[in-house]
């Protein structure tokens, strides 16, 4: 008797200036989940948080174009019923598309990788692949997850965070941090809202900028140094993959450097001593447990030329498009990525059935 397939919800689009990039990567996940063990049912939300349920063969349109790629329109809006165990049920009407058995979320950046989504699932008492309500909300906040580090002892490089309405000195922060510094939205990935600036002007654009992403902003000093990545995977026993290095066609690896065009050169494994990459390794698995991330997470460095290995940030929905980084890591590392996807859901049920077994009252 042939094995019942798993029924994998692949939630993606989203309220997010990372919509698109979320588009490319949920067309790669979908095309690699394996047919014979899984029905795949794609769920785009679009720009203004709907969510619509489509086919396979549409789901989305202007496919080839990483510029014009978006979501198909859609009939059936949809919604998960809380408590239901992945009941999937239109939100007009009281017709139900079945349980889901897993949630695969590819989405990037606000709602969907900063413990939003993984509240709503986990409510809805569903398995979903990924880091949990606390993993994603204090890996997205680049404020909060760089303090985090800093008490963990993981080497990170000198910041200043500027909250909405608070009076900003160029000339204070630039004295602490240094010129070129880096200008950054707390809250967001994919490179969206970064500047690299040098001077007060170009340091108030980035600033007013920024602040159009997200209510508090964070600066960096710039780090001479190579860009590092190692991914990770796993739920209590994490592993690192081996490191890649970015070499990018611009000042920095930029939003269309990462997404638009494939003119960076990615060398995998990256070209480092076998100490350096150890040490590497070893650090991206404490970042992981630190931030109590869970299922993957690729964690990005700066090494400088005394070897000195610094800590940029981690994602805990890295990229999964053709010419990202985390399935190349571990492609590269042995594992494929139809079977990291095999992986990623089953380290998403291994966890569901742990916290079930907690309990939820005092005898």
């Amino acid at each position: 008797m042939a094995k019942k397939k798993l029924k994998i919800g692949v939630l993606f689009g989203g309220r997010s200036a990372e919509h698109e990039v979320s588009l490319q990567s949920a067309k790669n996940v979908i095309d690699s989940l394996d047919n014979n063990k899984y029905e795949v049912i794609p769920i785009g939300i679009n720009k203004v948080g709907k969510w619509l349920l489509n086919e396979k063969s549409n789901y989305l349109l202007n496919i080839d174009n990483p510029k014009l790629i978006k979501l198909n329109k859609s009939n059936d809006e949809v919604s998960l019923v809380v408590q239901s165990s992945g009941v999937l049920r239109n939100v007009n009407e009281m017709k139900s598309h079945g349980k889901l058995d897993v949630i695969f979320p590819v989405l990037h950046g606000p709602y969907g990788e900063d413990g939003s989504i993984q509240g709503l699932l986990k409510l809805t008492g569903i398995p979903y692949v990924g880091a949990s309500v606390l993993g994603s909300a204090v890996s997205m906040d680049k404020d909060v997850m760089k303090r985090l580090f800093k008490e963990a002892g993981i080497p990170i490089g000198k910041f200043v965070v500027i909250k909405l309405g608070e009076k900003i000195s160029f000339k204070e922060i630039s004295k602490k941090l240094g010129l070129p510094m880096f200008i950054k939205p707390a809250n967001m990935g994919s490179s969206v809202g970064i500047y690299k600036v040098k001077n007060e002007k170009e340091f108030m654009v980035g600033i007013k900028d920024a602040f159009q992403y997200d209510m508090k902003v964070i600066v960096e000093e710039f780090i001479d140094g190579r860009e590092i990545e190692c991914s990770v995977l796993g739920n209590e026993s994490p592993r690192a993959s081996i490191p890649g290095e970015i070499i990018p066609n611009a000042e920095f690896y930029s939003y269309d450097s990462k997404y638009i065009d494939d003119k960076s050169v990615c060398e995998i494994p990256a070209k480092l001593p076998k100490d350096i990459i150890k040490e590497i390794q070893k650090i991206a698995v404490k970042v992981f447990k630190t931030l109590n991330c869970e299922g993957m997470g690729r964690v990005d460095f700066f090494v400088k030329k005394n070897g000195e290995i610094i800590v940029n940030e981690i994602n805990t929905i890295p990229g999964f498009t053709a010419i990202s980084m985390y399935p190349k890591l571990w492609k590269a590392s042995g594992l494929p990525l139809s079977k990291l996807l095999d992986k990623l859901i089953d380290l998403a049920i291994e966890r569901f059935k742990r916290e079930s077994k907690l309990r939820t009252a005092v005898k």
